[in-house]
C-alpha cells in the first residue's frame, strides 16, 4: 500500500514538473493600428519665409482638391496674406496667448477665380478649427472659391455645430501648418489700415500685404 501511494505521488511529481516546463503561449498579437488619413503637402513661400501646409486630401477630399487646382494652376502666385484678425487685447496681458486668424488668397481676382465648390463641414470630415488648421473664407456655405485663412490657437467656434440656429455649417476646415507657425504668428502682429476694409473688416487690412510669392506641392 505504502509503496502503491508513493508511486502516485512520483507520478504526480513528474506530470507537475512536466507541466511547469511547457512553453507559456505566446501573446496575443496586437491590435493593428489604422492607417493614417492621407494628406498632401504644400509649401507656401512668403515674403516672411516659407509656410508647410499638410492637407486633408482623404478626410476633406473636395476642399483639398480645389486648394490644390489653385496650387498646380499657379493662381496663388503672387498672391497674398491680406487680413489679419486678432482677437487678444492689445497690448497682451502677461501669460496670454495670441491667438485670432490670418487670411489669403485670391482676393476675388476675377483673372484667378475658380468656380465656387460644395461645402464640407467639420461634422462631415471630423477636422477641427484647433491652433494652425487651414480653412476656407465663404459667404453662404458653398460659395468658396481662392480665399483661405489660418487659425491662431483653438477656434471651436468656427466648427459646424447642428444644435445652433441659422447658419450653424461653420467653415471647411481641410488641414493644418506642419511647419512655419512662426511666419503666421509675425503675419497676425504685422500693421493693419485704419481705414481700409469694410464692415467688420475695417481696421483688420494688412498694410503691407504679406506675398505669397509661389504654392507648389510639396514631396
Amino acid at each position: 500500500m505504502i509503496r502503491r501511494i508513493l508511486a502516485i505521488a512520483a507520478s504526480l511529481c513528474l506530470a507537475t514538473t512536466a507541466i511547469a516546463q511547457e512553453p507559456a503561449p505566446a501573446p496575443a498579437p496586437a491590435p493593428a493600428a489604422a492607417p493614417r488619413p492621407a494628406t498632401v503637402k504644400v509649401t507656401l513661400q512668403t515674403s516672411e519665409g516659407p509656410i508647410l501646409l499638410e492637407l486633408e486630401s482623404e478626410r476633406a477630399p473636395k476642399t483639398t482638391a480645389n486648394f490644390l487646382r489653385y496650387v498646380d494652376q499657379k493662381r496663388l502666385d503672387g498672391t497674398s496674406f491680406y487680413r489679419a484678425v486678432r482677437t487678444t487685447p492689445d497690448p497682451l496681458p502677461e501669460g496670454m496667448k495670441e491667438s485670432g486668424l490670418v487670411q489669403g488668397g485670391v482676393r476675388f481676382d476675377p483673372k484667378r477665380v475658380l468656380p465656387s465648390i460644395p461645402h464640407e463641414p467639420t461634422t462631415q470630415t471630423g477636422l477641427s478649427h484647433v491652433d494652425g488648421t487651414i480653412s476656407m473664407a465663404r459667404n453662404a456655405p458653398g460659395s468658396a472659391n481662392g480665399d483661405f485663412f489660418i487659425v491662431v490657437g483653438d477656434t471651436p467656434s468656427m466648427d459646424a455645430d447642428p444644435r445652433l440656429p441659422g447658419d450653424n455649417l461653420g467653415f471647411a476646415a481641410f488641414g493644418h501648418v506642419a511647419e512655419g507657425m512662426d511666419v503666421i504668428r509675425k503675419i497676425l502682429l504685422a500693421p493693419t489700415s485704419p481705414t481700409e476694409g469694410e464692415g467688420v473688416m475695417k481696421g483688420q487690412m494688412l498694410s503691407p500685404v504679406v506675398k505669397i510669392i509661389t504654392a507648389r506641392r510639396t514631396q
